[in-house]
């Protein structure tokens, strides 16, 4: 089982997906704080989930550099190596939360749900698009 996680600046959205790595639902959202709160709740859904690796989102800009937030991103990646020790794959989340938005549209979720789902959602796409890649055997 994996777990996927958009980083957010007040959240952290999380998914998992099915032992055969073919489908990523989305989790629950995680309200940030320092990061002793984060890591706890994060080796909570490990154990809970039995969660052999981890897809984070890396949020570049539209011409592929990154700033500031995927530096953080990468923070949070090596606090991530150092608490739990599995594999972590950082996944380019370009275009994630627009995704995820436009799916939650389209299942008519009112604004104020879309919102405290959002990151969750925009989890399960970064999840989905890198086990789409891995089972594709390409990398």
């Amino acid at each position: 089982m994996l777990l996927g996680l958009d980083l957010g600046t007040k959240t952290i959205g999380t998914a998992t997906c099915d032992a055969g790595w073919r489908f990523a639902s989305n989790g629950k959202t995680i309200r940030r704080g320092k990061w002793g709160k984060d890591r706890e709740q994060i080796r909570a859904l490990i154990e809970e989930r039995s969660v052999a690796g981890i897809v984070l989102g890396l949020p570049r800009n539209m011409d592929g550099s990154e700033g500031p937030r995927a530096q953080a991103s990468r923070a949070f990646a090596r606090n991530c190596d150092e608490a739990f020790g599995l594999p972590l794959l950082l996944w380019d989340e370009r275009w994630s939360t627009q995704s995820a938005e436009a799916a939650m549209i389209g299942q008519d979720m009112s604004r104020a749900r879309r919102a405290e789902a959002i990151d969750s959602h925009a989890a399960a796409v970064i999840l989905q698009g890198a086990i789409d890649r891995l089972a594709g055997g390409v990398l």
